[in-house]
């Protein structure tokens, strides 16, 4: 109630990006006051072993993850894992800096619980995201962390696959997973390299340059796609990923579309381009869900992502095949503490199917 309140009267008046600054630079501060981190993660990170998921390789301390976009510089992975996160994915992160779009390029749909960005991967490049990430510190039972790699702007498509494997060299050793964002609207030709004739060559470097950087751990590989490729593309990614040895997909990114909203057209056209994330997701993620299930069986980890708001969400998620769910709009718009109640809701609807 408090955030409601506070989200309404306060960040709702914001910029959109400024509001996000504000709340970010309040968990950053969190995250570096001694002791901090360590009481909320007692308090809210979760501990039921009910919730515990095995996968790639890893164990998730609960299926719900921070999904990338957030925290774009790996700046605070194990602050927000403290307010009850199973993972956190960083990112979108690209070989060379870039400030991104021009302002403003992000923006609230209250009305649709929807968030509307072009950022265009602003970040400060993955060496120096790697840099912070090598100086954490790794405690056993502690959050998952995963990175998302993303194409440099200023990068041609021709030379995509061996921009990516430089931020894959980059980030292996500091990365519990790595995620291939080739689906985010924003960059301008990233979609096309979800062709499987230009993402089979970029794959495959990712996987070589993850594997000479470590050469004694094999690091997890995902790729993110977008709601908006048809569905047999979605097919032909599914058998590209088991052709290549994937280790999964996440599904879906953001999307183009606009159909459905609340939010008059004229008001969301006004707003201009950009990926739409939020409750208006919900149905074709899901969709593309089950139609990846459908296609790979248990042969690679679906990661589920769209428009999830609450337990009976990620519940859904799971039973629609989905070993693992992410979520970020919902906590911009229910606050710090909504993944630990949805985590606490989903043991008690574990627990209750199991009996």
């Amino acid at each position: 109630m408090f955030y409601a309140f506070l989200y309404r009267y306060l960040f709702a008046r914001l910029d959109a990006e400024l509001a996000h600054r504000i709340g970010f630079g309040l968990i950053r501060l969190a995250g570096v006051l001694p002791g901090v981190t360590w009481l909320l993660a007692r308090l809210l990170a979760p501990r039921d072993d009910v919730l515990k998921v095995r996968a790639l390789g890893l164990e998730f301390p609960g299926p719900l993850g921070l999904a990338a976009g957030f925290d774009k510089d790996a700046a605070a992975p194990d602050a927000l894992a403290a307010l009850g996160f199973g993972s956190v994915e960083v990112g979108t992160l690209t070989a060379l800096p870039q400030p991104g779009n021009p302002r403003p390029r992000l923006f609230r749909l209250t009305a649709d619980r929807a968030l509307i960005n072009r950022m265009g991967f602003n970040n400060h490049g993955s060496a120096a995201a790697a840099q912070r990430l090598r100086s954490r510190v790794r405690r056993p039972g502690g959050p998952v962390v995963g990175v998302n790699i993303g194409k440099s702007k200023v990068v041609e498509e021709a030379d995509a696959a061996g921009d990516y494997a430089t931020s894959a060299r980059r980030l292996a050793a500091s990365a519990d997973y790595l995620v291939v964002n080739v689906s985010s609207p924003n960059t301008p030709g990233l979609r096309n390299l979800q062709a499987v004739d230009s993402l089979r060559p970029l794959l495959v470097a990712v996987r070589a340059a993850l594997d000479e950087a470590e050469p004694g751990r094999r690091v997890p590989l995902l790729v993110k796609i977008a709601p908006d490729l048809a569905d047999d593309d979605v097919d032909a990614v599914a058998d590209l990923a088991l052709e290549l040895g994937l280790d999964g997909i996440i599904a879906t990114n953001t999307t183009i579309g606009r159909a459905g909203l609340r939010t008059p057209a004229d008001v969301v056209a006004a707003l201009g381009a950009g990926g739409l994330s939020g409750a208006p997701l919900r149905a074709r993620s899901l969709e593309v869900l089950r139609r990846l299930k459908a296609r790979v069986g248990d042969r690679l980890v679906l990661v589920a992502a769209g428009g999830v708001e609450s337990a009976d969400d990620v519940w859904e998620r799971l039973e629609a095949g989905a070993t693992l769910v992410q979520a970020y709009t919902a906590f911009i718009y229910r606050g710090p503490f909504w993944a630990a109640r949805v985590h606490r809701d989903l043991a008690k609807r574990l627990r209750a199917e199991r009996q």
